[in-house]
This record gives structure tokens, C-alpha cells and sequence, in this order.
């Protein structure tokens, strides 16, 4: 019997050939829950602003694991002791670390599941797999959920400096064509090492680390809070609460099994159990997409409006403040609406409408991250850095807006 090759490559537009280090992350990628990230774009409607941000999960998954091939070989370099089960753990969790996002990634969340983190649900996923891998995700689990003894390897996966952070930033820049938020990833990672069981940077990777602050910054007001694409987004996640609404109302919507469950039963973490996960793992953008081509002529006039506005990229329109938004600004808006379609207050409510969006390029409450200086002291980036904006990176900015239809 012939042996199937496992040790594949793929060819990424961004870092050239990657290896796949070993079988079993060869299986993990092979499988369902994995494939299905092919079919969830990485950046939700962002398409919609940037026409080339198509890149899916999938594509960003691998990347995160070939950075930490990376990462492991620099700090192993340095080094620091990486056990080889370690090393798998870190590989396996850092490729399931976004398993669980749901179509269009974040707007699922808002509307069809109460509640449920795409994090829990990636758990869920992950919990399952080690059943069927025979317990040899455990480490990786461990390592996931930030209970490992040895913390610089969970901070790989999840921290200010993690290799997710190192590869979206880098990818999302190329596939939008915003030149600005490019950081230089793999520099980034040569100046990683381990003081005390915590990562650290190398002093000489301040400046790195500084335009990596910086490009996400400019990444979030730029790309990921780009107005249309927050107006999108909002749409859509309006689109699955308003499809649940008439669902529950005994209103027959066509759309696919998947998503069908979904609208007629009421999820919570509590009742996540393995035939929800199973349904879960069959839903993707492909059925968001189809199921508002069908609703776009639907008799319910807010479904068929809101689905429409995406379908044919004709969105309400959006202003952005420095102050909250006055009621008084709100109602009129509503009001005119209302005289307009005659329809309800609460039918309005779906296309007028104001929030907030905030945004913190460093959070220095959350684990800071250390420079490590020449004479082996380890301070706060904040400290070591002689650029004041990092100071001013640190402080949260709000924006509030308010989206109604256009006239």
C-alpha cells in the first residue's frame, strides 16, 4: 500500500513556499473543519472597500502556523528550550486558533448565536478534534485556553506580539493595497527571545516593534473600521436578526438546512452541544450570500431592503463624530423614515441607527510588551521607547456614527 505524501507545500503571494512540518498538522488541514475556512473570508464585507480582500481563514491560518515555524526556529536558535511536543502543541493551536469563526467572521456572533464567542466555539472545535486525534491536542488546548506553565508559549498564540497579529497585519495590508500597515513580520520575529519564562524583544527590534504599533493603528481606522465596511457589516448582522425575527413568527425563509436551524433555534454556549457543532461546521459565506440573493425579493420589506443594500452594494450612509450622537438627531432621521415608507418606529430602527467604535493600538494593561535591554533588563516598550506616540498609542480613541438611508 502506498503511504500518501504528507509533507505538502502551498504557495503564499506573501511568504513564498510553506511546509507543512509534519502529519498530523498535515491531517488537521485536511479535515472538514478545516476546509471550511476556505469558504470564510478573512475580513467579512471589507471586499466591499477594498475589492481585493477576498483572502480567506484558511489562507490566514496557514500563515500564523508558518510564522511559528519560524518563531520556534529563531527562539530554539537563542536557545531557548521547545520541547518537540511543545513545538506540535503550539503548531496545532495556532492553526485551530480561529476555527470557530462563523460566516463573514464576526457578524454571526451579533445575531444567530447569543452570546457565543468565536473563541469558544474554535474551543469547542478543538475539543472535539482531540477525540477524534486521540487526546494529541491536549498541550495545544492547554496552551489555547493560556493554562500552560510556561507562558511565553501561550503568548505566541495570543498576545500583543502573537504570530496571528504577525501575519493578518501583514496580509490584510497586501490584499487590501494598504501600504501602510505592512509590517515586516519576519524581522519582527528575529528579534524574539525568553526572559523569565515571557516573551521579549530585543532592544534592537524597538523600531520594529514601534512601526508594528503603528500599522495596526492605521490598519484599524483605515481598514477594519473603515465606515462602509462598519455600515456592512452592521447590514448584515441586521440582515440575520430581522431573518430570526419573521423565523419566530412562524415566517417560512428559504435558506440552507445549516442556516435554518440557526434561525429557528435559540443558541447559547449552554446548548452548544456536538450536533450544533456538527451543524456549525457546515455553515459558511455561501450561505449567507445565497439566502439574501433569495431575500432581496422577499415581502417583508425590511429583509428585502437591508439584503438588497448588500447584494447590489447600495448602503446606507454614515457620519462619524468625535461626540455622541444627540437623540434629537436620531428621532428626526427615524421620523422622516417612518413618513416616508410609513412604516413602524421599530421597522426604522433597522436602517437608522447610532453606535460607537473604539480603537487602542497598544494596550498597556493587557500584557505589556517588554523590551530587553543590553544590561538584561526588562522594561515596558512605553518605557524604553523615545517616541512619545506610543504614549499617545496607548489611549483609547472613540468615534461615535450614525448610518441612515441615503435620500
Amino acid at each position: 500500500m502506498m503511504t500518501s505524501n504528507k509533507l505538502k507545500i502551498f504557495n503564499d503571494p506573501i511568504y513564498g513556499f510553506i511546509t507543512i512540518p509534519n502529519s498530523q498538522i498535515f491531517d488537521l488541514i485536511e479535515h472538514k473543519y478545516f476546509q471550511r475556512l476556505r469558504r470564510i473570508t478573512q475580513m467579512g464585507l471589507s471586499y466591499l472597500v477594498y475589492p481585493g480582500a477576498n483572502h480567506t481563514r484558511f489562507h490566514h491560518a496557514i500563515g500564523c502556523m508558518h510564522l511559528m515555524q519560524k518563531a520556534i526556529n529563531v527562539l530554539r536558535f537563542k536557545e531557548v528550550t521547545i520541547s518537540e511536543e511543545e513545538e506540535q502543541a503550539l503548531y496545532s493551536a495556532i492553526l485551530l486558533h480561529d476555527i470557530g469563526h462563523g460566516p463573514f467572521s464576526h457578524a454571526m456572533e451579533h445575531s444567530i448565536v447569543n452570546g457565543v464567542s468565536h473563541e469558544e466555539i474554535s474551543l469547542l472545535f478543538m475539543e472535539k478534534l482531540n477525540k477524534e486525534f486521540n487526546g494529541s491536542l491536549t498541550l495545544a488546548i492547554k496552551i489555547f485556553k493560556g493554562e500552560y506553565e510556561r507562558p511565553f508559549l501561550c503568548e505566541l498564540i495570543s498576545s500583543q506580539l502573537d504570530m496571528d497579529r504577525a501575519d493578518y497585519l501583514k496580509r490584510d495590508s497586501f490584499y487590501t493595497g494598504v501600504a501602510e500597515g505592512n509590517v515586516n513580520s519576519e524581522r519582527l520575529i528575529t528579534m524574539l527571545n525568553v526572559e523569565n519564562d515571557r516573551l521579549v524583544v530585543e532592544e534592537k527590534g524597538i523600531y520594529s516593534v514601534e512601526k508594528f504599533l503603528v500599522a495596526r493603528r492605521f490598519m484599524y481606522w483605515q481598514v477594519y473600521l473603515h465606515k462602509t465596511g462598519l455600515v456592512a457589516e452592521q447590514l448584515l448582522t441586521r440582515v440575520l436578526k430581522r431573518a430570526k425575527e419573521l423565523t419566530n413568527k412562524g415566517v417560512q425563509l428559504q435558506s440552507s438546512k445549516a442556516l435554518q436551524f440557526f434561525l429557528t433555534n435559540e443558541v447559547s454556549l449552554e446548548n452548544f452541544d456536538d450536533e450544533t457543532l456538527e451543524t456549525f461546521s457546515k455553515l459558511d459565506d455561501t450561505d449567507i450570500i445565497s439566502a439574501m440573493k433569495e431575500w432581496q425579493y422577499h415581502d417583508d420589506f425590511v429583509l428585502s431592503q437591508l439584503c438588497e443594500m448588500i447584494i447590489n452594494r447600495n448602503l446606507l450612509k454614515i457620519k462619524l463624530k468625535n461626540k455622541p450622537i444627540t437623540q434629537k438627531l436620531l428621532n428626526s432621521h427615524l421620523q422622516k423614515l417612518i413618513e416616508k415608507y410609513n412604516i413602524t418606529r421599530e421597522e426604522a430602527e433597522y436602517f437608522v441607527f447610532i453606535d460607537s467604535i473604539s480603537n487602542q493600538a497598544y494596550q498597556s494593561k493587557m500584557q505589556a510588551i517588554k523590551i530587553l535591554q543590553k544590561s538584561g533588563k526588562v522594561v515596558d516598550i512605553v518605557k524604553a521607547s523615545d517616541q512619545f506616540n506610543i504614549k499617545a498609542l496607548s489611549k483609547p480613541v472613540t468615534k461615535y456614527y450614525i448610518c441612515f438611508p441615503k435620500d
